[in-house]
């Protein structure tokens, strides 16, 4: 069907949510009707993210039903005997993040599938967490984590409280696809599935259960004298965060007003990113006044949380993910005296090597996986399982970090605390955090890394990213400055091209549309198309033995790769 027949279908539906007539009915640019009408909203490995509207490319009530009895029909499969256990469902502060999470609900419960729905807003990880407290046979969670306020998303978990890995999204994926009619979907209101007693609403007991768990990770530290300002960028971290904060004993934390309620239009930060530095300028000025040793800032959903510190001007600056993360995998490993023998750290193939280079100061073994925090509560689960290794810490580039077992998914509330530990350890030491990441560089040489991000949209854009692909799959890149390559990895064939021996390795990972350039000098750049937005993200990594030095290679190679695509 093509666009303009499926734009017409919509229009005749009698029964059409009144809010998306009105918001069809007045479109009057005919590109606009084939963005919303031309395909639908991809459901991948990664779940669905899309803007909001009218139409079958676009997050509303009638995908976000299709998508859930998609899910409904996985699990009532005969292979899925746990299905009596239920699904979680949680969601965010986004607009129609609550109406979403009752579609999906009303859609479980009218298929038999028990729903256990939040009261109110909660951020990820108590999701992931609350599928395993109650063995659950997986969750959901309405987020579009950190885009602008026209987006929203949908995210599916397994019954180990991970989002959902690629043979198990392969099938989700299957069922979805067969379902052609989605405007007679069975559904139920919340109040008959509350009546019947198989929708049951969550709340305090969880998220006692909850801090519990985030706590029991970190020392409590009932004497900190450390000033913390926090921004929940108007998104769920707000009451979980301060409350794990306060039970710990940090006494002196202060709250950017102007972003503590939950707000879908993200009024002071219309790109709600703890990795965009725009969204601190509130909280700086609010740390100025109370002269705080700390920032820190949590995405909408709160899974991520952004750090902002005192350089060695005493000027305030944004901590990159890497940098983060290489900082608590220090600190953690040299707290933590009773972690096991076969501790473990796991990151991505897009985060720095500077955090794989401290782990195995303190003795871990590294593992890298695909992007994305699924491919690191995946191996948690195995090695729980196979016993090969013991988790000790897992984080990614992109402001993810976990510690402890109690989830499968990156916790913005448990990386606040240990953040606030690690800054008054070394406060105490009369350091700085900056001053901490400057001794590891000292130590371990020095890291800069840069993302470029391409925004390509509509069925232009996926061509273009399809074509700037294929180009860097076959182009002759040998270095740069004086770094060598030494191996290209195509991680959708599944490849390792090692360039000095002229050999090939097979890349023990699924497959992804990944590209990945290593130097003999640790640095590399990778190209990646995202999984959740019209984007193609470029990653450098480059070392030096000084910071100037890093910063030269740095610009150097992004000139070179940049160069190499035409927009």
């Amino acid at each position: 069907m093509d666009y303009k027949k499926r734009y017409k279908n919509w229009l005749a539906q009698p029964d059409l949510d009144p809010e998306l007539r009105q918001d069809l009915e007045a479109i009057t640019d005919e590109k606009e009707i084939e963005d919303r009408f031309y395909t639908d909203l991809e459901f991948g490995t990664g779940g669905m993210r899309g803007k909001m509207g009218a139409g079958s490319n676009r997050m509303n009530v009638y995908t976000v039903a299709k998508v859930t009895y998609g899910l409904g029909k996985y699990l009532l499969r005969a292979d899925m005997a746990n299905w009596e256990k239920g699904v979680v469902i949680a969601y965010d502060s986004r607009h129609n993040s609550r109406k979403f999470a009752e579609t999906a609900a009303g859609v479980l419960g009218k298929m038999g599938v028990a729903a256990y729905l939040f009261k109110e807003l909660r951020p990820t990880p108590e999701l992931s967490f609350a599928v395993r407290n109650l063995k659950a046979a997986g969750g959901i969670v309405i987020t579009a984590s950190h885009n602008p306020k026209e987006y929203n998303g949908y995210k599916v978990y397994g019954p180990d409280g991970g989002q959902m890995v690629t043979a198990s999204a392969d099938a989700l994926i299957k069922e979805i696809e067969n379902i052609t009619d989605i405007f007679d979907i069975p559904t139920m209101t919340l109040a008959e599935g509350l009546n019947q007693r198989i929708i049951t609403m969550v709340g305090e007991k969880m998220d006692n259960a909850f801090t519990d768990a985030v706590t029991a990770i970190c020392y409590p530290n009932p004497d900190s004298q450390l000033k913390v300002v926090y921004t929940p960028l108007h998104g769920s971290g707000n009451t979980p965060v301060r409350r794990a904060l306060a039970e710990l004993g940090y006494q002196h934390v202060f709250v950017v007003p102007e972003q503590e309620l939950p707000d879908g239009d993200f009024t002071t930060a219309p790109y709600p990113n703890p990795e965009d530095p725009a969204v601190f300028v509130l909280a700086m000025a609010l740390a100025e006044e109370k002269k705080a040793d700390i920032i820190i800032g949590t995405d909408p959903d709160g899974d991520r949380v952004g750090v902002v510190g005192r350089n060695q001007k005493g000027e305030f600056e944004v901590f990159s993910g890497n940098q983060t993360g290489a900082l608590l995998v220090d600190y953690y490993l040299k707290t933590r005296k009773n972690l096991p023998q076969n501790k473990v750290v796991i990151k991505t193939i897009v985060t720095s090597e500077l955090g794989g280079i401290v782990a195995k100061s303190h003795g871990a073994a590294v593992l890298d996986v695909l992007t994305g925090f699924k491919y690191i509560g995946e191996c948690m689960t195995e090695f729980e399982k196979t016993g090969d290794y013991s988790f000790a810490f897992g984080y990614e580039e992109s402001y993810g970090y976990l510690a402890g077992d109690y989830a499968r998914d990156k916790d913005a509330v448990v990386a606040s605390a240990l953040i606030c530990e690690m800054t008054d350890y070394y406060k105490k030491q009369g350091k700085t955090l900056y001053q901490a990441l400057i001794d590891l560089y000292e130590k371990h040489g020095y890291f800069i890394e840069d993302v470029v991000a391409l925004t390509l949209e509509g069925i232009e854009g996926k061509t273009k990213i399809t074509e700037i692909m294929e180009k860097f799959r076959n182009v002759s890149f040998p270095g740069f400055a004086e770094a060598k390559l030494v191996s290209f990895n195509d991680y959708q064939a599944g490849v390792s091209n090692d360039i000095v021996s002229g050999t090939k390795v097979e890349i023990d990972l699924p497959c992804s549309n990944v590209l990945k350039f290593v130097f003999d000098d640790y640095s590399w750049f990778a190209l990646r198309p995202s999984g959740t937005e019209p984007k193609l993200k470029i990653y450098f990594s480059v070392t030096g033995k000084t910071r100037e030095e890093a910063m030269a290679k740095k610009e150097l190679l992004k000139k070179q790769v940049t160069g190499l695509i035409e927009v």
